[in-house]
């Protein structure tokens, strides 16, 4: 109730705000696990629940549209008709946004033959004449029509549905010049692109205001339209019945046959377990408590909402040899935590389902807790790796690593990996994690204790595996947990790079991005800022008149990619000093990244994630080693500076030969490819014979071509027009190409069918070793979205397998040289390279380790072949 004492009637449009929330939060991180999308529902409640909360409203309802049918278009059939179809994405939505507030009590309401905002307008109508302070939640600027003292209107900003500006008369009048009821005499004149009614030629809102100032009313204007001077009055004489269509549609009803009252729309209590089941079905969590603070009136409800499903045990602070008793008193599984600061353990703790203990982190306690944390108890860890590095650097070999929620909660939804151990609680246990506010210096909540953190873990832990099916969890104990082992050791040693070279290179870059930027200036005459991609546009489609490229918010893109598609079809000097620009400086960014990355000890120590893709391939960053160049003389000159390092005596490069083309010939039995790669001939032009029907020595490299790009476009789903573009050849003849591939090797073919429909039947796809990727959009109405997941599904166990075999030849290179007491050591996990540095005198052994451990990494139809280079830096190595 508002402080007048009136009641508050709150009146909200649904399919408005919804439309408006499913475009402000991002549809891919909001998915049930049968695939239906929910960013839409989700937005709208989060913004429902903050205004009930903030305004407290007596009485509440929300309208929605019942279709874009309504007297308006039996009036003006062109009425909203520019409307594109909604998303398939939304779709499916509305309904289930009504079944979460018809739980939660608020009452809604729908009426064939007229919109939302004509049942919001009767609402507020009838609330004002009865007694009520009336708010209306709309993002149609129709409803600013209806602010009068007693009404008051709620509009969502440009941000989306989070912030709502407050429009009251006098705010109407400060931003229109005109008063509420006066605004839609402006959209009569001024039209509604969004509603496709056209207004008058060249006026504006400033013109309609100046007009309706002057003559006091729309009528009035309209009779006087002759006196009105100008092409604008011209215009408006030539456009009349439009405005008075215009007028005619935009005025609110206010008299719709309702079944209900304002009187009947008391708030009432929210059914508590049915929001509770619609919120589990919807896989809402954090959003249930929210739900019963701002709507229970049930004290019960609001215990029962924001009280954990079991308290968390309050920790014993123990001493170093009590903390090692407490430990070998449960020979079970142990969830740890280690508190990291500086890089080191400064906190430890504990937890069983029952009991939790800590200690702060001292020598006393290493010595007293190493033998167990050494040991091969079972141990669940959250976010390990940098546990695990703490570890080591204070001298203990982490032993007995069971379970990581965080690795494991990604093998279940690659594509939305939880960050933290709060967001797996919100999502397992549909509890909020205790977590102290960072940006409060005296925060009001305390976060968890590292042995409560840990007893959250387990209990997370123990919901996670009753989800995951075996193959996953063979991936998770098989693959991920020995690899994240691997690398923690990895991320440690880092790899030696020359400052010295680096710092020539960025200085060579520097002199030569001034001297093309210069070049650029004088073709076109003038200074511009060559990273300002609004100066760009005016430059490239306004001075130099090049063909506009594709439409982004704000203005034209100026990508590098489609700049380089630009250059290709209009080729002109300008873009091609810009491209080259651009190419040195981003070389340069990625040098100083380097340099700047280096330690005391002269190498840098990448971090890499494991969870950083969705098909299993590690990645890197801080800094990312990911995005060196490939193949050219600048990645020559930027491997050349990654040496090896002092006491080492050189380094040794492997990687896969065409591995996932092997990959490819497995999996679809084709007896072609299995032929070519096991006679050991070139396998493209083995092929390009077989599809060409010449001899092999008759392959020319114009045909090896060809056939590389065939071979590796299908795994990516490449269709006949991106091949004809990749190869520059007529479409046809690419579709040419793919049928003679497709006759030769009809298995691959096959393969790659049946692959999406069984996709299409189980949801997701599955590589040699178990490890899944939901596909749940190979089942959407979108048609580009079907498509990209068809494309994705394609190509997903080959590169998920060629992931899981790297890791396990780059876990097993490792343990075997920690094995047989050498010094060597993988550095590096760079795309499908490995980079080992190799201590005085090892280099045979190190050689017949990798060729052993890469080569039976997995067991397939064909070899796996691999190819080992040395030298004093990256770039000789690999060659």
């Amino acid at each position: 109730m508002t402080d007048s004492g009136k009641p508050t009637l709150l009146v909200v449009d649904g399919h408005s705000l919804a439309y408006r929330a499913f475009f402000a939060l991002p549809v891919d991180n909001f998915s049930t696990k049968d695939g239906q999308h929910t960013n839409g529902i989700y937005g709208f409640l989060s913004m429902f629940v903050n205004l009930v909360k903030a305004e407290k409203p007596t009485h509440l309802a929300v309208a929605f549209d019942t279709s874009r049918h309504s007297f308006r278009t039996d009036e003006y059939p062109e009425y909203k008709a520019n409307r594109s179809e909604s998303p398939a994405e939304f779709k499916g939505q509305i309904p289930l946004l009504q079944d979460c507030l018809a739980a939660m009590n608020v009452q809604v309401l729908t009426k064939e033959g007229v919109e939302a905002d004509d049942i919001l307008a009767t609402l507020a109508t009838e609330g004002a004449a009865e007694g009520f302070d009336v708010l209306v939640c709309s993002g149609d600027r129709d409803t600013i029509q209806l602010v009068t003292e007693d009404v008051t209107l709620l509009y969502p900003s440009v941000q989306g549905v989070s912030q709502l500006k407050r429009y009251t008369p006098d705010s109407v009048v400060e931003k229109y010049g005109l008063p509420p009821a006066n605004y839609p005499d402006i959209a009569a004149l001024v039209g509604e692109t969004s509603d496709n009614l056209p207004g008058v030629p060249k006026v504006g809102e400033k013109t309609a205001v100046k007009w309706i100032t002057q003559w006091g009313s729309l009528d009035a204007l309209l009779e006087n339209a002759d006196k009105i001077t100008g092409v604008v009055g011209g215009n408006l004489r030539a456009h009349l019945d439009d405005v008075r269509r215009n007028r005619a549609l935009n005025a609110l009803l206010r008299d719709v046959e309702l079944p209900v009252e304002p009187a009947d729309l008391e708030v009432r209590p929210i059914d508590a377990q049915a929001v509770r089941d619609i919120f589990a079905r919807l896989e809402f969590r954090t959003l249930l408590p929210r739900v019963f603070e701002a709507m229970a009136t049930d004290a019960d409800d609001m215990a029962a909402a924001s009280a954990p499903a079991v308290a968390a045990p309050v920790p014993a602070e123990l001493a170093a040899d009590d903390l090692a008793t407490w430990v070998a008193e449960r020979p079970g599984e142990i969830a740890l935590t280690v508190t990291v600061e500086g890089g080191r353990p400064s906190r430890v703790g504990v937890a069983v389902a029952d009991a939790a203990a800590e200690a702060t982190w001292t020598d006393e306690v290493a010595a007293a807790l190493g033998p167990w944390l050494a040991g091969q108890s079972p141990k669940i860890l959250t976010d390990a790796k940098p546990q695990v590095k703490a570890l080591r650097r204070a001298g203990i070999r982490l032993g007995g690593l069971a379970f990581d929620p965080i690795l494991a909660g990604w093998l279940l939804r690659p594509s939305f990996p939880d960050k933290g151990l709060g967001d797996l609680v919100d999502r397992y246990l549909d509890e909020k994690l205790p977590e102290a506010d960072p940006t409060q210096l005296v925060p009001e909540t305390e976060g968890a204790t590292p042995a409560q953190l840990a007893w959250y873990a387990l209990r997370v832990t123990g919901e996670i595996r009753a989800e995951m099916p075996d193959s996953v969890a063979s991936v998770l104990e098989g693959i991920e947990l020995p690899t994240l082992d691997t690398l923690a050791d990895m991320e440690l040693a880092g790899v030696a790079i020359s400052h010295e070279k680096l710092s020539a290179f960025s200085a060579e870059l520097a002199t030569r991005s001034d001297d093309i930027a210069q070049r650029a200036f004088a073709e076109i005459d003038r200074e511009v800022n060559l990273g300002s991609p609004k100066q760009l546009q005016e430059v490239l489609f306004e001075q130099l008149q090049l063909p506009k490229t594709r439409k982004t918010k704000t203005g034209y893109s100026t990508d590098a990619a489609v700049l380089a598609d630009l250059q290709d079809s209009n080729p002109h000097p300008f873009l091609d000093l810009l491209l080259q620009h651009r190419e040195a400086t981003k070389l340069r960014q990625i040098i100083e990244s380097l340099d700047v990355s280096l330690g005391e000890d002269g190498r840098t120590h990448t971090t890499y994630l494991q969870t950083g893709s969705q098909t299993g391939r590690l990645s890197s960053t801080d800094p990312n080693l990911q995005n060196i160049p490939i193949r050219n003389e600048e990645s020559h000159r930027i491997r050349a500076a990654f040496e090896v390092g002092d006491g080492y005596e050189t380094l040794l490069t492997a990687d896969y030969s065409q591995i996932e083309m092997r990959i490819m010939a497995h999996l679809s039995g084709d007896s072609g490819l299995i032929e070519a790669f096991n006679s050991g001939e070139d396998l493209h032009r083995f092929v390009g014979a077989r599809v060409f029907g010449v001899d092999p020595s008759e392959v020319t490299p114009a045909m090896r071509t060809k056939v590389k790009a065939m071979s590796y476009g299908l795994v990516y789903g490449l269709s006949a027009f991106g091949l004809s573009k990749q190869l520059r050849i007529d479409q046809s003849e690419a579709k040419q190409l793919m049928s003679e591939y497709f006759a030769r090797f009809g298995a691959v073919r096959d393969y790659l069918r049946e692959s999406v429909q069984r996709a299409r039947i189980d949801g997701y796809t599955e590589t040699i070793f178990g490890r899944r990727r939901p596909f749940p959009d190979l089942g959407s109405p979108n048609r580009v979205l079907r498509e990209n997941a068809e494309r994705a599904a394609l190509n997903a166990p080959i590169q998920g397998s060629a992931a899981d075999i790297m890791k396990i030849a780059l876990f097993h290179i490792h343990d075997q040289l920690v094995e047989d007491g050498l010094r060597s050591r993988v550095l590096l996990q760079i795309h499908d390279e490995l980079v080992v540095e190799v201590a005085p005198g090892e280099t045979a052994a190190v050689e017949d380790i990798i060729r052993e451990r890469m080569g039976d990494a997995a067991e397939l139809t064909v070899p796996l072949d691999v190819h080992i280079g040395r030298g004093p830096n990256w770039d000789v190595a690999g060659h």
